[in-house]
C-alpha cells in the first residue's frame, strides 16, 4: 500500500495492534494442536486481509508463542521494526479472553483513556481484532474461547520513553494501537490521537488549565511561566486547530497556546495547521500590524521585504515595538472563534527561538 506525497511513492505499514493480532493468532492455532503457519493472514476493520511473516514461533507445556516484526512502511514510527509478541494460555472455565501486559508493554495507572487504570495499554480495536480471530479458531474447533492473551514488545520500556505514554500515565512499556491495523506515512491521525488522549487525562485528573505547546522550546519555557505541572503540557505540534476544535467539545477552564513568533503569526492568521508545507507566513499582513503600531515608511518596507518572520520580529524590536503582543492578541481571538462559546479561556505565550517571551496576549 502506497501514497503519493510531493511526487514520492510512500509505503503503509501496519499497526503494533495488526502485528499483535497476526502473532496471537499463531499462537492460538499453535496452542490447540496446529502447526505455526508460515505466515499468517488477518483481517481489519476495513476489510483489508494482509497476511504476516513469523519471527519467532515457540511453544511449551500449555502454552505458545509468536512474535511479529512491526513493518511501519516509510512513516518514521518509533515502533518500526520491533518485535510484537504474543503469548496464548489456556484459562480456566468461564474465564472468557483476558488480556496481559508482558514486558515492554504498558499499564494504564491515571483515568480518562479508554482503558481502566490497572488494565495493559492493549486498546479497544486491537483487543477486539484478537478476540474475533481466537473465537473463530476455537469456535472451529469446538472449544471454549477461555484464553489469556499476553503482549510483551522487547525494549518497549524504552521505546515507550519516545511517546506521551509516561506523560499519560502509561508505564513500564508502549501501547498496543491501530484503529484501521494501517500506519499512513506522514499522517495527522495518530499526533492528534494523542492530543485528544493527552486532554482526556487532564479533564480526568482534574486539571483545569493546560499548556498547548508547539515544540519543545515553547514547552520548556512556557512551563517555567506559568508553573503547570508536566502532565498539563499538551504536545499539539502544528496541529493547533485539532487541539482547539476537540477542547471545544471536551473543555477545560484555561488553555494557555505556547509557540515561536512565526508559528503564531500564521495562527493569528487563521491558519489552524502550523506546519510549513500546509500554511505559510504572512509578511505583508506582519508589516501591516508593525504600520498600526506606529512604524515608518522605511520599516513597513523592509518587513514587507524580509525573508523570514524572525527578520521582522527583529526589526520590530529594534524599534521598540511591541508586535509580539500584537500577534499573541490577534493569535488569542482566532483561538477564541474557533471555541466558538465553549467555556475555555484562551491565551496567547510568544516565545523566541531560545525560548524568550516577545508577546502574551491581554
Amino acid at each position: 500500500m502506497s501514497k503519493v506525497d510531493e511526487g514520492k511513492n510512500l509505503r503503509s505499514g501496519w499497526t503494533t495492534g495488526a502485528c499483535a493480532t497476526a502473532a496471537a493468532k499463531a499462537a492460538c492455532l499453535a496452542l490447540f494442536g496446529q502447526a505455526f503457519p508460515d505466515r499468517v493472514r488477518i483481517t481489519l476493520p476495513r476489510g483489508e486481509t494482509p497476511d504476516f511473516a513469523l519471527a519467532l514461533a515457540e511453544q511449551g507445556n500449555g502454552w505458545a508463542r509468536a512474535g511479529v516484526v512491526k513493518d511501519a512502511g516509510d512513516d518514521p514510527d518509533v515502533t518500526h521494526g520491533a518485535t510484537i509478541i504474543a503469548t496464548l494460555r489456556r484459562g480456566g472455565p468461564g474465564s472468557g479472553i483476558v488480556f496481559r501486559a508482558g514486558f515492554g508493554v504498558g499499564t494504564v495507572t491515571k483515568p480518562g483513556l479508554p482503558l481502566a487504570p490497572g488494565e495493559p495499554a492493549i486498546n479497544p480495536v486491537p483487543r477486539r481484532l484478537m478476540s474475533a480471530e481466537v473465537v473463530e479458531i476455537t469456535n472451529g474447533l469446538g472449544q471454549p474461547a477461555d484464553i489469556e492473551i499476553e503482549i510483551s514488545v522487547p525494549g518497549g520500556d524504552k521505546l515507550a520513553l519516545a511517546t506521551w505514554n509516561p506523560r499519560l500515565g502509561i508505564l513500564g512499556g508502549i501501547s498496543i494501537l491501530g484503529t484501521t491495523g494501517v500506519v499512513v506515512p506522514y499522517s495527522c491521525s495518530a499526533w492528534i490521537h494523542s492530543i485528544q488522549r493527552g486532554i482526556d487525562v487532564a479533564r480526568a485528573t482534574g486539571l483545569t488549565h493546560v499548556l498547548a505547546c508547539a515544540g519543545s522550546t515553547s514547552e520548556k519555557a512556557g512551563l517555567a511561566l506559568t508553573g503547570l505541572p508536566l502532565e498539563a503540557v499538551i504536545d499539539m505540534g502544528d496541529f493547533v486547530g485539532g487541539m482547539l476544535k476537540y477542547l471545544r467539545r471536551h473543555p477545560v477552564d484555561r488553555v494557555t497556546i505556547a509557540g515561536g513568533f512565526a508559528k503564531l503569526s500564521k495562527l493569528a492568521t487563521g491558519a489552524m495547521d502550523l506546519h510549513s508545507k500546509r500554511s505559510q507566513v504572512d509578511l505583508a499582513w506582519l508589516a501591516g500590524h508593525l504600520r498600526a503600531l506606529g512604524a515608518g515608511a522605511e520599516l513597513v518596507t523592509r518587513a514587507e521585504a524580509a525573508n523570514t518572520a524572525l527578520e521582522v520580529l527583529e526589526l520590530a524590536q529594534a524599534a521598540g515595538l511591541p508586535l509580539g503582543d500584537a500577534i499573541a492578541a490577534e493569535a488569542a481571538k482566532v483561538a477564541w472563534r474557533v471555541l466558538d462559546g465553549a467555556p475555555v479561556r484562551p491565551n496567547v505565550l510568544v516565545f523566541d527561538r531560545k525560548g524568550g517571551l516577545v508577546g502574551t496576549s491581554p
